[in-house]
């Protein structure tokens, strides 16, 4: 496959397979996981990075795992919806991904969706509802990051794209 506008996901998505989330960052891979209806995501897990040929061994595993089939990569646009240098690394790390089809087993499909806020969103819930330390908080952020990103992209699925 290759990659598509949000609108065209779910067409592009085999039959019964899952989407995965990822919040992308420089150290980790925050990971959510889509029910097969593609109606609700949960957060999964944070993959600590190593570099792309191992970390696209793990995603294979997790996808293999969890029949899925397609992905929503967070995508850091600045405030003024502009594309600077890590909405950059973003794009690379997708085709990475889409040439890595031997690897992960399957033709992935993926679309990008606007996280603009969302770890800052998360890091101050977390703030204020939680007694987690500094480092244990740093071991969930990535992953409720990509929770919000794939149930955004779902919420904007449903409504038609």
């Amino acid at each position: 496959m290759t990659i598509v506008a949000l609108k065209d996901l779910k067409a592009a998505l085999p039959k019964g397979k899952r989407l995965l989330g990822i919040d992308q960052s420089k150290k980790a891979l925050g990971l959510a996981l889509s029910t097969p209806d593609l109606s609700m995501a949960t957060p999964l897990r944070t993959i600590a990075r190593v570099k792309f040929t191992e970390d696209v061994k793990v995603l294979a595993g997790v996808c293999k795992e969890y029949e899925v089939g397609g992905f929503v990569i967070g995508l850091p646009l600045n405030m003024d919806g502009s594309e600077g240098p890590r909405v950059e690394s973003v794009r690379h790390f997708g085709d990475n991904l889409i040439n890595a089809r031997d690897v992960l087993g399957f033709e992935p499909v993926i679309a990008f969706f606007d996280e603009r806020l969302t770890t800052s969103a998360v890091e101050d819930l977390l703030d204020e509802h939680s007694r987690l330390s500094r480092e244990e908080r740093n071991k969930i952020v990535d992953k409720l990051a990509a929770q919000i990103i794939l149930q955004g992209a779902l919420d904007k699925i449903r409504a038609g794209g």
